[in-house]
């Protein structure tokens, strides 16, 4: 995608802004180099938002929304207008998203209902409000397609990065063995995103989290063909450079497989919980997870050195007063597909 210009479509749909309002920053130069992303889920419009100029200090070239960007749960078109408004009018955020460029996607709870799927009959209308409020361009093709998955590729091509947007929610079935979680157009859709250009690095944004399989929770090993066929597709077409970004479970951790599954170590970054967190939390399975959860406030930072060598990326979370919480180091020559 290309687009250059900026726009202000949720401001105009949504109506009521303060005089004076600026326009937001649509992402409008994929030129650009990457070379810090931040990315968080589990934001709740109606609590406290102080923690942006935080954000802001980490200098992230770009922000991602990994879904419950607001807590909708409703059918009703004017409770998603007034939660969002109320979130994009924020003074913190709103200077935040004038300066740095910002995109998304959802899960259930701006989706529309609580572990939600196909089923919700009133997803056409906060697909609509959702990409609204991440200001899609009003000729995207995200505006006209079922669900709000798609891609974005930045940077110049020994620096490019490849991002890619999955809507877990429109198309799901119900969770079981058989049942799929993508639909079929947007199963082609990937397949095809993941084959294509000539990225360096691969971030796949889901909702819930991709790798992990020991808790009961909603994650994509509820949907087991689904996420059978997704590493078995990466590992078969030596797709390198792919890294999960996911959030739904209110915690933070870091997930690795690196098993006869995969063909390099597959990492899942989990950040959940900007405005609340699991305060009750005592430990749950997890096989694949690389050090400790942290059970508190925070985001997702990714750096990324493309001046080495060998150029490292450093998965980070931090609390919102930008502490360090956890970190894990790979070089991108890990990340390639090797013969075992």
């Amino acid at each position: 995608m290309r687009w250059r210009h900026r726009y202000s479509l949720y401001a105009t749909t949504i109506l009521l802004l303060a005089p004076g309002f600026t326009n937001g920053y649509y992402p409008g130069d994929f030129a650009i180099t990457l070379d810090t992303i931040a990315f968080g889920s589990c934001n709740r419009e109606d609590l406290p938002q102080d923690f942006w100029p935080s954000i802001t200090e980490s200098q992230p070239d770009l922000w991602i929304w990994v879904g419950d960007n607001i807590y909708g749960d409703s059918t009703e078109e004017a409770v998603f207008v007034e939660k969002y408004q109320k979130l994009f009018m924020n003074p913190h955020y709103r200077k935040f998203r004038e300066t740095t460029p910002v995109i998304g996607t959802w899960d259930d709870h701006d989706y529309g209902e609580n572990n939600s799927g196909k089923w919700y009959e009133f997803k056409g209308m906060t697909q609509k409000l959702a990409l609204d409020f991440l200001e899609e361009p009003v000729d995207s093709p995200r505006r006209q397609q079922h669900g709000i998955y798609t891609s974005y590729s930045f940077g110049p091509p020994e620096k490019r990065v490849k991002i890619i947007l999955i809507d877990n929610r429109y198309h799901a079935d119900p969770p079981g063995f058989q049942s799929r979680l993508l639909g079929k157009e947007q199963r082609e859709w990937l397949k095809q995103e993941l084959v294509t250009g000539d990225a360096k690095l691969t971030f796949i944004v889901s909702g819930t989290q991709v790798l992990v399989e020991g808790h009961s929770f909603e994650k994509w090993a509820n949907f087991p063909k689904t996420r059978d066929w997704l590493l078995r597709y990466i590992k078969q077409k030596k797709i390198s450079g792919v890294i999960f970004l996911s959030g739904d479970r209110h915690i933070h951790e870091i997930s690795l497989k690196n098993d006869e599954e995969t063909a390099f170590p597959l990492i899942d970054v989990t950040s959940s919980g900007m405005t609340h967190y699991y305060k009750g939390f005592s430990g749950e399975p997890n096989q694949y997870r690389v050090g400790q959860v942290y059970a508190g406030l925070g985001y997702g930072l990714i750096e990324i050195d493309w001046d080495r060598k060998d150029p490292r990326i450093t998965l980070q979370i931090r609390d919102m007063g930008n502490g360090i919480q956890l970190e894990m180091p790979i070089n991108l020559s890990a990340l390639q597909v090797h013969p075992r």
